[in-house]
Order: structure tokens, then sequence, then C-alpha cells
């Protein structure tokens, strides 16, 4: 599997102390996105679902994992090794939130057996593609458009929950590729930040 990076805690893309993945590879490409550098898929993420899970069991055997949020690039344009990868997930905790940027009613119609059985593991799709001009700090989304679905009812009560309390925030991970920013980002984020290193490549120079 194509893999980006693997952070804990991840106290922001849903309830609780989570593990964030992030895929690499996206067909999508929406203008906007936050994470353009996760589109292309890079041989040197390739990491096999047994390595993976190993990396992922060394977490939760030293910290409490109270969920998994799979988000990307897209997590289902590699379908066979999302679904492999959820079987294990879920011997850890069942409470796994997918983002991807295709609509609930286009991953049914596209009828793959992986991506069925996806569906029917999660506890919660947030689907649609990003739409900057539709980015108005909404809970858990990048745009308006997007929608937060059930897809396991016993996790009804705890997103109810958690979406009546949280706020949408940022955290910062120190990484060895540098300061990894995540959470739902508002559109102007990344022109705040070129301002910001533009303004002090100025005071600098």
């Amino acid at each position: 599997m194509n893999i980006a990076r693997i952070l804990y805690p991840v106290k922001v893309l849903g309830p609780g102390n989570r593990i964030g993945i992030w895929v690499c590879g996206c067909s999508r490409g929406c203008r906007g996105c936050i994470n353009p550098e996760l589109w292309e898929r890079r041989p040197e993420c390739e990491i096999s679902i047994d390595g993976l899970y190993a990396a992922i069991l060394g977490i939760a055997s030293k910290h409490k994992v109270d969920g998994f949020t799979v988000s990307g690039g897209e997590p289902m344009d590699q379908p066979e090794d999302l679904n492999a990868l959820i079987i294990r997930l879920a011997a850890i905790s069942k409470d796994i939130l997918v983002y991807s940027g295709y609509k609930y009613v286009e991953l049914r119609e596209r009828g793959s057996e992986h991506i069925q059985n996806i569906l029917s593991a999660i506890a919660v799709l947030i689907d649609g593609q990003y739409v900057e001009e539709l980015n108005r700090d909404v809970k858990l989304r990048g745009s308006e458009n997007q929608e937060i679905i059930i897809m396991n009812g016993d996790f009804n009560k705890k997103y109810e929950n958690h979406l009546k309390t949280a706020r949408n925030r940022i955290q910062n991970f120190m990484t060895a590729d540098g300061v990894v920013s995540v959470g739902i980002h508002r559109k102007e984020f990344r022109s705040k930040i070129a301002s910001r290193i533009h303004k002090r490549g100025d005071e600098n120079g």
C-alpha cells in the first residue's frame, strides 16, 4: 500500500485519540486541496499490509487508540489494500472513519467487491470532493457539500455527541519531513502561510 504518514494521537479528525493514516495517490486533484503533495504515488512510500499493520500495532500496544481516520490522497483508489488493512484495524477498533472524494452513491455503483466490503466494515464515511468555495468551517469536513455518513449504527451516539461539542482545530506534528499540519483548514490557510514565509524572507533579507 502507498502510505505517506501515520500519526498519533490525532485529536482533530474524529472523537478521541486516533491513529491517522494518510495514503499517497489521488485521481481527483481537487482545486485548493490541503495535501496536493499526496496526489502522486511514491515508490519509497510503498509498504506491505503486514508491515503497515505491525507499525500500527506498535502504537496500539503502548497507547489507547479510540479509532482510526484514513485520509490522503484518495483511500478508495487503493481498494484492495484498503480492504485488507481495514480487516486488520477492526481488531483494534471498529471506529474507522474514511475520507473519500467520491460520493457514497458513486462508490456503491462502482461494484468493486473490495469497496463494498470497506463500506460494510467502516464506522463513518465522509464523502464528496473538496470544493474550495464551499469551505465554510463545517465540522469534520473540508467543504459544505461533503456529507458525514454513519455506516455503522453502533456509532450514531458517539458521533452525534462529538459533533455537538467538537470544533475545528489544527494540530501540528513534528516529523522527519518537517511540520505536518492536521485538521480541517480554512480556505485561506495556504495563502496565509505563504504570506508569513514571504514576510519572514523580507525580514531576514
